[in-house]
């Protein structure tokens, strides 16, 4: 009897290690496809910002970036992003200590400055529109609006994704499928930073010059 116990306690030992080692190796598996996707998402802006850089000369007679462009308030936008960037790496560490609710606690402030960025930059192209300078008004702000409106759907995309993590971490907890998650999400909410530290320079920046 002894030695039949002892068998069927090295066999469920083994299948909990194979169990164990197919789910992380599922995660590593899951965080590399999603960079395999940051990558092609790369592409996509390398070339926006190729067109944008083609295009921006050709005002056809009308505002050039340095009549539009207001730096300051741009900065403002600009910090809100990146402080969202620092407050969901604490919602990340949270999650990794299991630490359900400051891990939310951290999301919702991530949502709330990811919100605000997006919610000047709608008030920006609003603005522009009432003014006359919409989209077709020259092949510059066709491009400008292009390529931030490109990187505003991401980040509007971002904060949909937010939510649904915020509802799956009340509903599940911080299981390892979840932080995984949490993971593949950080990645993509730091490679909107990184892209938007591009446009800030290339567009707004070098606009005003």
């Amino acid at each position: 009897m002894n030695v039949m116990t002892d068998s069927a306690y090295l066999a469920d030992e083994s299948n909990w290690d194979q169990d164990t080692h197919e789910h992380h190796d599922t995660s590593d598996t899951t965080v590399f496809g999603f960079w395999i996707y940051l990558m092609t998402d790369c592409v996509l802006f390398a070339s926006v910002f190729a067109t944008y850089a083609v295009l921006f000369i050709n005002t056809a007679g009308g505002v050039s970036g340095r009549d539009i462009f207001e730096l300051d308030y741009v900065a403002v936008e600009t910090a809100a992003l990146l402080l969202s960037s620092i407050t969901y790496g604490f919602a990340l560490l949270f999650a990794h200590k299991q630490n359900k609710s400051a891990t939310l606690a951290w999301l919702l402030v991530t949502f709330a400055l990811g919100a605000v960025f997006i919610g000047m930059e709608v008030y920006e192209f609003h603005h522009l529109i009432v003014e006359g300078n919409g989209p077709s008004r020259s092949a510059f702000l066709s491009g400008f609006f292009t390529l931030v409106g490109m990187h505003g759907l991401h980040v509007t995309a971002g904060l949909l994704w937010m939510l649904v993590m915020m509802a799956e971490v009340v509903k599940r907890g911080l299981g390892s499928k979840t932080v995984t998650r949490l993971s593949c999400l950080s990645l993509f909410w730091h490679f909107l930073d990184i892209v938007w530290i591009c446009v800030f320079t290339l567009v707004y920046l070098m606009g005003v010059m």
